[in-house]
């Protein structure tokens, strides 16, 4: 996909997300029940690092958990509390928009992409980081497009959008790949070490966290040199909760509009260069005036 190609497609989706509106339904009031109690749940996956992790006896970190600490400061400020607790719940990636549904937690603060299927369960925040599909490999593997598949087995995340658009993307181009689907990153990583597949497909930058989790790289990896998707990630948040929506994207355009974002994005992805040139355009896009 062409660098135009894709910065239209970024400005397609800020807009959509900056101008949604609440859909038709019983109204929630989320800001109130943090009113009442003092407290705002954040749901997280602990296995998405750069973006959330989280090591036993410690609180969760990372690039999303980052954001949504500066969207607690921002609401607190908001709601004009002295104190506003955060609640973190660790979710798993087949879970999280359920959680967001049911009201066990306020927003959920991950790799989340926003997509108009997902859009019938939940709202989204305004795009919080803009990624690519792509495909784990062996060191010694000779494999450089997605097309030298064929007859080779890909580990993908089951019930996630990369698992939806691998699916698709194989098909269209007839690629005869068998896909072996796992519960969670390092189930795939797993099998790939093992030798019992070929690739692992998921989200670049967080298969680049999970190669080097621990500040030194696991094993002997590559990258496909070929991407498959664009993912768009957004806070998952409760329908039909128009004043939330406002209250969490006032947070972030703030932090884009005023260079916040600056620190937080160095901080976690420093180590692999300025953002691309597509996170820039989201960042400026969504920098909303008061």
């Amino acid at each position: 996909m062409s660098r135009i190609v894709m910065f239209f497609l970024s400005v397609a989706f800020a807009c959509s997300a900056a101008t949604a509106t609440a859909q038709s339904g019983p109204t929630t009031n989320t800001l109130e029940k943090i009113r009442q109690s003092g407290t705002i749940t954040m749901g997280y996956v602990s296995g998405s690092a750069p973006f959330s992790s989280r090591t036993a006896g410690a609180e969760p970190r990372g690039y999303s958990i980052a954001l949504c600490r500066e969207i607690a400061s921002s609401i607190r400020g908001q709601l004009k509390l002295e104190k506003l607790d955060i609640r973190w719940i660790e979710l798993t990636l087949q879970d999280r928009l359920a959680a967001v549904r049911s009201g066990r937690v306020d927003i959920e603060c991950s790799t989340t992409t926003n997509t108009l299927s997902r859009q019938a369960e939940v709202d989204f925040s305004l795009l919080t980081f803009v990624d690519g599909g792509g495909v784990l490999l062996r060191v010694d593997s000779e494999l450089r497009r997605l097309a030298d598949f064929s007859g080779r087995r890909i580990a993908v995340i089951s019930a996630t959008t990369t698992e939806a658009v691998l699916r698709k993307t194989l098909a269209q181009r007839g690629i005869s790949a068998t896909i072996e689907t796992v519960a969670d990153r390092e189930a795939g990583i797993r099998l790939l070490e093992q030798r019992k597949v070929d690739g692992f497909a998921s989200d670049r930058i967080v298969l680049i966290g999970a190669v080097f989790a621990g500040g030194k790289p696991r094993g002997a990896f590559q990258l496909l040199d070929e991407d498959f998707s664009v993912e768009p990630y957004a806070f998952a948040l409760p329908r039909n909760d128009a004043d939330f929506r406002l209250a969490v994207n006032r947070a972030l355009a703030g932090l884009y509009r005023g260079g916040g974002i600056d620190k937080i994005y160095t901080e976690w992805f420093g180590a692999l260069g300025p953002p691309s040139l597509l996170l820039s355009a989201a960042y400026f896009l969504q920098g909303l005036a008061e």
